[in-house]
């Protein structure tokens, strides 16, 4: 999707849920237009197109994604994001609304590198929106402990991250790249609603007691908006977020069984 020869996702998206997608698209808005950096086959870009009526244009390096891409998009360009030179392709597309990486940054080898890249190409009130997993999930520190730190072919340990973030870590990205978040949400999931329930099952009660005092251990993965920093704008401090409030905004967590919570993972498609 984002690295030669990695996997391409291609999922539905129930605009009105609480999953990432779902709040990407929901926190660019309407009429918008946008760049969805790293769009795979078009699951997002199908939508702010559809949902949003937004006019898309489409960067992915996958030639077999974009002939799908291309469905949603006004345009789209073939690009490697590990290539500094890619916001060329855009000059004479540029400036955007809203520049979208959904679940991409820890594809790439710079993640910094590329925000700054896309805040280059935002309009003077343009706005980044990014969706990331979250790696202190108490359901991944459950596989440490059990000296168990396996990838997967979907998830937090997706065997094409090759960059992990905690919420420290968010924040400086965003801060170091230039750029201050205005909104941030938690998409949560119980450490039995993950794909490494097993794993925290084995864990002893008083350990399992320990780790539910971890005040993100739930947050599976961080959804912000972002803008060009400025004095003007108060920047989220993520780590002074609650898990149920964020930036003032209510996040439902509905208790849904596990496969629904799951369900836009366990219907990729994977090309090759």
């Amino acid at each position: 999707m984002y690295l030669k020869n990695s996997h391409i996702y291609e999922y539905g998206v129930d605009p009105a849920s609480d999953s990432a997608p779902a709040r990407v698209v929901r926190m660019v808005g309407r009429n918008r237009r946008v760049l969805d950096v790293g769009a795979g086959a078009g699951s997002i870009s199908k939508l702010l197109r559809e949902v949003g009526n937004c006019r898309v244009t489409g960067l992915e390096i996958n030639k077999e994604a974009i002939e799908k891409l291309s469905a949603y998009c006004e345009r789209v360009y073939e690009a490697d994001l590990n290539d500094n030179s890619w916001p060329e392709l855009l000059q004479e597309e540029a400036p955007f609304d809203v520049l979208v990486a959904a679940d991409v940054l820890e594809h790439v080898y710079d993640p910094q590198a590329v925000l700054k890249a896309m805040a280059s190409l935002a309009a003077e009130a343009g706005r980044i929106v990014v969706s990331l997993p979250h790696i202190a999930h108490n359901a991944v520190i459950a596989t440490l402990l059990d000296e168990d730190f396996e990838y997967r072919d979907w998830g937090l340990l997706d065997r094409t991250h090759i960059r992990f973030f905690g919420m420290r870590n968010i924040q400086k990205l965003f801060s170091a790249a230039g750029l201050q978040i205005i909104e941030a949400q938690f998409v949560t999931l119980s450490p039995e609603e993950t794909e490494f329930s097993e794993k925290w099952q084995k864990l002893s009660e008083k350990i399992k007691e320990v780790l539910r005092k971890n005040r993100f251990g739930q947050v599976y993965q961080v959804v912000v908006k972002a803008a060009v920093a400025t004095k003007k704008a108060e920047t989220v401090d993520l780590m002074s977020l609650s898990v149920g409030t964020c930036n003032g905004k209510i996040n439902k967590n509905r208790k849904v069984n596990l496969a629904e919570r799951l369900r836009v993972h366990l219907q990729k498609k994977f090309l090759h």
